[in-house]
């Protein structure tokens, strides 16, 4: 935690020195600045109440409504491996193998509601969930190959994104890593996100205005790399002559995404964007001949604090299950070669005080044994037996120091 500064400097003096209470607050400030410097943190980015409080950004909130409205963006579970989702729009039907769910009975409902169909009489139904970044990526069309949550929550973390950031995208495609991002920096931050495909990028631009968080970012139609030449983006029109970058303030961005195939031909405008010593990079990249020359440019470039994951989900399945207890009783011996060993001549002797020599006869004579086990419900897991394989190897640098 930086110490806390004064909202107001201490009068001049009348002689034009400064008060000891001038002096302490500029002493305050300057050692809070090199620590923002030193620990990855800058002014606007400070957690704050003011940073972080939705309630100072009224007209950059989401309504957090509990019934669902006309027009609003509801996910629907079929099941736990198969999402959708539409926008609740009166005399609309959706339609699936369990049968037909009215639009006007989502209205007015909470989310989390159960809705039954119409037709199969009712017995076909889904859950009406609030939608999330996760629930988004599992429900969207994909445009592209998606970015997906385990590779997406480690992104966010690893480019330390916090409420009031400037972030940068290459790469919309279908849009899932754009609303983590949202989620992150809101309600006081700002993402560019750039996308060299036009159709991609009016898709992305549309969406953002349905899903209403298109005041926390701008879709620029543009390609970063310069190897192509774009006409505008949806907020100015500025243009694309070809040279690539960003277009924006030298040392004014807080955090860059790279996913692209090749994203060391962005590396060098993603240099002088970044704000240095705290600025983050990070890169998405399917093949290691991606990631081995990205990072030999990092290291050209000066970039510090290198480091390269590859992250793997295993996910279980965990439900009540009703077992039967193993049975107590006592097999039949049988010698090395695996014959039965015969029990004594007098049988009937021994078996009356041994039991194992009972179950011998009892198999012997074809008889029934008796059964003493027992049947419990316990809760057990197990592992699906497929998991999820390679996505991508994900890179993660930090700016060169500002000599």
């Amino acid at each position: 935690r930086t110490l806390p500064e004064p909202k107001e400097i201490s009068a001049i003096t009348a002689n034009g020195g400064s008060t000891v209470d001038d002096l302490d607050a500029r002493l305050i400030r300057a050692a809070n600045e090199a620590a923002r410097a030193l620990f990855g943190t800058s002014t606007n980015t400070d957690t704050n109440e003011d940073q972080t409080n939705a309630v100072y950004y009224p007209e950059r909130s989401i309504p957090r409504t509990t019934l669902i409205a006309p027009n609003t963006l509801v996910v629907l579970y079929e099941s736990f491996d198969n999402l959708n989702f539409v926008y609740a729009t009166p005399g609309s039907i959706f339609s699936n193998r369990n049968g037909h769910f009215h639009h006007d009975d989502f209205l007015s409902q909470p989310f989390g509601s159960k809705i039954r169909s119409r037709t199969n009489q009712g017995y076909g139904h889904i859950y009406l969930l609030r939608p999330t970044p996760e629930l988004w990526a599992r429900s969207l069309n994909h445009r592209t190959q998606i970015v997906h949550e385990l590779d997406a929550s480690l992104i966010c973390l690893y480019l330390e994104l916090r409420p009031g950031m400037v972030v940068c995208e290459s790469g919309t495609g279908s849009g899932s890593m754009s609303h983590a991002i949202l989620r992150c920096i809101a309600p006081s931050g700002r993402l560019h996100t750039y996308e060299f495909h036009k159709g991609r990028c009016d898709a992305a631009a549309l969406e953002f205005e349905k899903n209403g968080v298109d005041h926390l970012v701008s879709v620029h139609h543009r390609d970063v790399c310069g190897k192509t030449t774009t006409t505008t983006n949806t907020d100015t029109d500025t243009g694309d002559d070809g040279t690539g970058g960003f277009q924006l303030p030298p040392q004014s961005v807080d955090a860059i995404f790279l996913d692209l195939p090749e994203p060391w031909e962005a590396v060098p405008h993603a240099t002088t964007t970044l704000k240095p010593n705290i600025g983050k990079l990070g890169c998405y990249s399917p093949c290691l001949e991606q990631t081995q020359r990205t990072v030999a440019l990092l290291r050209k470039l000066k970039f510090h604090s290198i480091r390269v994951l590859e992250a793997r989900l295993k996910e279980y399945y965990v439900d009540d299950v009703v077992l039967e207890d193993a049975p107590g009783n006592k097999l039949p011996k049988l010698d090395r070669t695996g014959v039965t060993v015969p029990p004594p001549t007098d049988t009937k002797v021994v078996a009356a005080v041994d039991p194992c020599v009972a179950l011998f006869n009892s198999v012997m004579n074809n008889e029934q044994i008796p059964s003493t086990s027992t049947t419990k419900r316990k809760l057990c897991s197990r592992p699906f037996a497929t998991m999820r394989g390679h996505t991508a190897f994900l890179t993660f640098a930090s700016a060169p120091l500002q000599l």
